[in-house]
């Protein structure tokens, strides 16, 4: 027999990944861009290691990339298309890695969310939040977003307070792509219950947001939670992590200890202390791929449509009276790929990854002109 909580669950639906043709593929906000020279090499040359390296098990605190992670942090301030250093250290005892934000999450969700409250989050954010709350049994509150799909703040932490919850937001939002600010984070968390445990979740934050790195120190019930998936084109890698205070990074490695305790193999660790130390190729990387969203931007504007403001690497769009599913599959008949979501609410709208120069002329091209 399947367990009862097994047939209760709603899996996370990610972006779609046909095989029956060559996709343009802009529906994942992974990163058009390869990694680093230097993480390939890394990688590469511990893969002909592999007699020596692959038969060990890996550092299961994956020490030398946290520290490496910290370093990373410390010298771009958490924002690699304005890089600057952080005024506050980061050290390694406040950064815990695991395999892919997702894992990262997950673990979150079990060390500081359960049943006695229920967890706060915006309407239209990241869909493995509910995911998560299902999975582990923990009800979920969701606040509408204001009708510009910016987020009700206010409502938020009247939510907050009132039932002595903790709090997640993905900041920037997805698939909004709108950001608060460095104030507005410090003004909503100074007006959360201080006795739970709040998290910011940062996926996008290096494509033109402010980071909550920052306010760590004046908030030790602040994770914040970042991913190697997007401005590090490690997706197919599957590494992120989380900073916090080492109190707090401490019981999520008490949390993975007793799940997998070696959750980030040797390569992934390899290959992320290779991209951390790869400050200046992926800047130029996330500079490049903001004049381009920019630019469609404009251009989408041009033809009437309505596009929120965006600090991520994906564009959220649409146009009254235009059929988002039928611009969706137009695109796709031309062999491009964008993401279209079912929820009601945002049906008429799409989330567009930003590519290359090349693949968003193609994208231009094909974009339906009426």
């Amino acid at each position: 027999m399947i367990a009862q909580r097994v047939q209760n669950l709603k899996p996370y639906q990610p972006g779609e990944q046909p095989k029956d043709r060559e996709y343009i593929k802009l529906n994942a906000n992974e990163n058009p861009y390869p990694p680093a020279p230097a993480v390939v090499e890394a990688v590469c040359r511990h893969a002909q290691e592999a007699s020596q390296t692959l038969a060990l098990y890996a550092d299961p605190d994956s020490n030398q990339l946290r520290a490496a992670i910290a370093a990373h942090l410390n010298q771009t301030g958490g924002v690699l298309a304005n890089c600057h250093p952080l005024s506050q250290s980061i050290s390694a005892d406040m950064v815990f890695c695991g395999n892919g934000s997702d894992e990262v999450l997950s673990f979150v969700f079990y060390a500081f969310f359960d049943s006695s409250s229920p967890l706060i989050q915006p309407e239209h954010t990241y869909s493995f939040y509910p995911v998560y709350a299902g999975y582990y049994d923990i009800p979920l509150k969701k606040i509408p977003l204001n009708q510009d799909f910016s987020l009700d703040v206010e409502a938020m932490i009247h939510a907050a307070v009132e039932n002595d919850s903790s709090l997640i937001l993905a900041n920037p939002n997805a698939p909004s792509s709108l950001a608060l600010s460095l104030q507005q984070l410090r003004d909503l968390l100074s007006r959360l219950p201080k006795n739970r445990v709040h998290v910011v979740d940062e996926a996008y934050a290096d494509f033109g947001s402010e980071s909550a790195l920052s306010l760590l120190a004046e908030f030790p019930n602040l994770v914040v939670v970042r991913t190697f998936s997007k401005s590090l084109s490690l997706a197919g890698m599957r590494l992120g992590y989380a900073i916090a205070s080492p109190e707090l990074i401490q019981v999520l490695h008490r949390v993975k200890d007793s799940f997998n305790h070696f959750p980030v193999d040797v390569l992934a660790q390899k290959a992320g202390v290779a991209a951390c130390q790869s400050i200046r190729y992926y800047e130029d990387c996330t500079k490049k791929i903001v004049e381009q969203r920019d630019d469609f931007i404009a251009f989408l504007r041009n033809l009437g449509w309505q596009v929120l403001d965006s600090s991520t690497n994906f564009i959220f769009t649409t146009k009254p009276g235009v059929s988002g599913r039928q611009v969706y599959q137009t695109l796709k008949e031309a062999g491009i790929l964008v993401r279209r979501f079912d929820t009601p609410g945002i049906e008429e709208y799409l989330r567009i990854t930003v590519g290359t120069a090349q693949q968003m002329a193609q994208l231009k091209a094909a974009f339906p002109k009426e």
